[in-house]
């Protein structure tokens, strides 16, 4: 089969034929038809996330939004069958059997395995799952609309549910890009009067066709404007800018949550927040009935992601294009 392959940190993906991998007892092979593409990936390829993910296997295949059709299924398996078309996300395979796993936080397993990091992903024509963490994709959608909700879609999903917002409340959006524009949409879902943040014009005016009520360039001074609003009752930053945390952090109302969903590349401070009684909350991906609850929004047609698809060939330039900011959505690669 044909796949992307990473060898070596900060080096071009390789696109080579390999060999196709063979499902155990409990897995499926899956002929892949869309595979988003991540800014996770883009930090799995430069080396950046060894301190997070300590077993990161290379060569590797990366991709964690994946979907396709199931064209093998293992002697075990019972809940899938040959043609059946499923999505697999970034959390590959948890325990079920862990503390944490017992209570309902089965994305925070600590034993969990991670597609495309610790396990091949979906840059290829075909991959092998866990049956119990392939999910059924709602005939609604397509393959290319599907595949970034297996990533994008559920973090910030999962994010603002985790947030405990309101229908009525102000939540606002830090960053419109992949994760963001979803934000904004899922945000609305739940009611929310949202405020949508970014640095390029193009796309306040992509949220605002989105729902966003209020739209604030980011070269401004975003937290004092929102604070005349009352302050953000929760602010939800997909950017990896730390500008972007500084900001929302100041445009929290008291009593409010900053939820930390993009992961910058330097470390996060914040001032002393005991005389304001912010939250500040990480939230990582989702489990497996938030991505239903996200596919379930979108089969109903109130979420849409916008997503341009290129080979999987190209994959490289899309790469350096996630890196000079220049994607607006999300881009999926068709095998």
């Amino acid at each position: 089969m044909k796949a992307a392959i990473l060898r070596e940190y900060k080096q071009p993906l390789q696109i080579e034929e390999t060999e196709t991998p063979t499902p155990g007892p409990d897995e499926v092979l899956i002929k892949i038809e869309a595979c988003g593409v991540c800014h996770s990936d883009l930090h799995i390829a430069e080396g950046d996330w060894t301190h997070l993910l300590r077993i990161i296997k290379r060569p590797l295949i990366p991709g964690h939004e994946v979907v396709g059709r199931v064209v093998q299924i293992g002697e075990a398996v019972n809940n899938l069958q040959i043609g059946d078309r499923v999505g697999v996300a970034w959390t590959h395979w948890t325990c079920g059997e862990c503390e944490l796993c017992k209570e309902g936080h089965e994305n925070l397993c600590s034993s969990q395995s991670i597609t495309g990091a610790t396990v091949d992903g979906g840059y290829a024509e075909l991959m092998k799952a866990k049956a119990s963490h392939a999910l059924k994709v709602p005939d609604a959608l397509s393959s290319e609309e599907a595949a970034p909700l297996f990533c994008a879609g559920v973090t910030v999903y999962h994010a603002i549910k985790k947030s405990g917002i309101k229908p009525g409340q102000r939540l606002a959006v830090f960053g419109v890009g992949g994760l963001g524009h979803l934000a904004v949409q899922i945000a609305k879902c739940f009611g929310a009067r949202v405020i949508a943040i970014d640095i390029a014009d193009d796309k306040l005016e992509f949220a605002r066709r989105l729902g966003a009520d209020i739209t604030i360039n980011a070269a401004t001074d975003v937290a004092k404007q929102i604070r005349r609003l009352g302050g953000a009752h929760v602010a939800v930053v997909t950017s990896a800018a730390k500008a972007a945390y500084d900001a929302a952090f100041y445009a929290v109302r008291s009593s409010g949550t900053l939820m930390v969903v993009g992961m910058p590349a330097e470390d996060l401070s914040f001032p002393a927040i005991m005389m304001r009684e912010i939250s500040i909350m990480s939230s990582a991906t989702g489990t497996r009935e938030d991505v239903r609850e996200v596919l379930e929004l979108a089969a109903a047609g109130k979420v849409k992601c916008q997503v341009e698809t290129r080979p999987l060939e190209q994959v490289n330039d899309v790469f350096d294009e996630m890196r000079r900011a220049k994607i607006t959505g999300r881009v999926v690669l068709k095998m």
